[in-house]
Formats: C-alpha cells, structure tokens, sequence
C-alpha cells in the first residue's frame, strides 16, 4: 500500500502553526530570562562598566592636592597676567615653603619676591606677591651685576668683587641708610651661591639707571656691583614691604644651580598638612 502524503496546503498550514507558536513562546522566555539573578548581574554589569568608562579617575595624593594649592595661588595671584611664569612661581613657592618649615622667616609675614633673570633688563622682572592676601604689590624693573651680562644676566658668582649676581634664595634683613640712601640688607641662604652676599655688600637699593628713561637711552638698563637695584620711584615701598624675614628668590633657569630649599616633599607637607602623617606620595 502506498503511505499518506500530507498535501502541499497541509505543509504550509503546519508551517505558519509553527511560526504562530514561536512569536508567541519566544518573548515569554525572553521575559523570563530577564527576570532570573543572572541576567539582571549581566545587565548590571554592563552599566557598571559603562560608568567606569564615563567616570575620570580623580588622583587626591598629596603630591596632586599640593599642585592643585600651587595653581589656585597662581590663578588667584593673576601671576600669569602680570608675566610671571608657573615654572619659576612654582621654584619660588617651594623654596619660600621650605625655608618656613626650617624656620628662615618670619611666620607672621606671608611676602614672597621673585626675580626672574629669564627676562632680560627691559623687561619688568621683579614681582613682590602677598601670599595672605593673594595680591601682587609690585611689578617693575630690576638690575643685575655689571659682569652678569650685558641686557641679559647669563653670569652668576658668589665671590667677592666678581661685581655678578649671585642666585638662590634670600631672606631679607633690616633696613638702613647707606651710600645709596635708604636700603634693605639681604641674607644668602643657598651654600656656594649666595652666602657671602652680606660681606660683598649685595644689598637691595633704588639706582637710577633702572628706569624706562635709561632703558630708551641705552637699550638695557644700568647694572650694579651685584646688587638687586630697584627704580627711584618704587625702591623705598618696595622696602618697607619686604623688610624683616621675607623670602627673595633670584631665578635663572639652567645655569647649573640647585638648593637643598628645593625639596618638595617638604613643601608638601608644608603645604597638605595630611601628607606629613600620612606619608607622601
């Protein structure tokens, strides 16, 4: 006997059943698939992820705390405005934190003065920064040593009657009337860079060879015998600001000079106060 076979419409009738069926079991399983604990870890996962990925990683050492304190003082000082570049700020903060850790200054006045020898005798390089108040109190010209150089400073000594600037940081003395008027006695703190500047008479003064007048005579300002020479008309406020236990820092970049003030994790404990209990990192 010959066996049944189903008929072309009953095939196609059996196939469409089938499709029917499988519309309406599959999003059921789907459901159920969804609502078990594994996929609601692989979902949850898959946001974790995504979030990871969206999220910046926020570095909270002492070392990124004390960079961030560095560059609020900077902004707030408007230091870049007034042409004093972070590099050199950064150097002179470091020391000026350092020397307060070692108890050089005075803990009641908060006046940093940095001099950049970077720039040359035409161009205001001298900026007095009152960290307390976030002020710059002055911004103006300054000499350097006759045999530093001629309008750029690119010759520094310790020695007496090198007639040269000498760099490093300074704490500023007392005041006193001199051969050239009122002026301001300087320490040199840095070993084998500025030491002897008491006993080579490196003083802060006013000169007046440091003018824009000379400077459009001449093409450079005038030069003294090592001295940080100041403009008539300001070196006497500028004096009376930095007297008495303030930081001065005379700055040249690459000329071979390094200081024990130069230690940051000192500033940093200085500055982050958690960091010295802590541990620095």
């Amino acid at each position: 006997m010959h066996q049944h076979q189903p008929s072309i419409v009953q095939r196609k009738r059996k196939s469409l059943r089938r499709q029917r069926l499988a519309r309406r079991v599959l999003p059921f399983l789907a459901s159920l698939f969804l609502a078990t604990p594994l996929a609601g870890n692989i979902q949850q996962s898959v946001a974790s992820s995504r979030n990871e990925l969206q999220l910046p990683k926020v570095d909270f050492s002492p070392k990124a705390q004390f960079d961030q304190e560095l560059h609020a003082t900077y902004n707030a000082l408007g230091a870049e405005q007034e042409g004093l570049r972070f590099e050199t700020f950064a150097k002179a903060m470091t020391g000026y934190l350092n020397l307060r850790q070692d108890g050089k200054l005075d803990e009641n006045k908060q006046v940093l003065t940095v001099i950049d020898f970077d720039l040359p005798s035409t161009e205001k390089r001298l900026w007095v920064l009152d960290l307390g108040k976030k002020e710059i109190l002055f911004h103006t010209l300054v000499a350097h040593g006759h045999n530093s150089g001629e309008n750029e400073a690119t010759n520094f000594s310790n020695t007496d009657q090198s007639n040269m600037s000498s760099l490093g940081f300074y704490a500023t003395g007392s005041e006193y009337e001199g051969k050239h008027g009122h002026s301001l006695h300087l320490q040199g703190l840095d070993e084998g860079y500025n030491t002897n500047a008491a006993a080579r008479s490196v003083v802060m003064h006013g000169a007046d060879y440091v003018s824009e007048e000379f400077i459009k005579q001449n093409g450079r300002l005038g030069r003294s015998l090592g001295c940080p020479a100041l403009p008539m008309d300001q070196y006497a406020q500028i004096i009376d600001a930095v007297n008495g236990g303030t930081c001065l820092f005379l700055n040249k970049s690459d000329a071979g000079y390094t200081s024990q003030y130069l230690n940051q994790d000192v500033a940093i404990a200085a500055l982050v106060p958690q960091a010295a209990t802590n541990g620095i990192s």
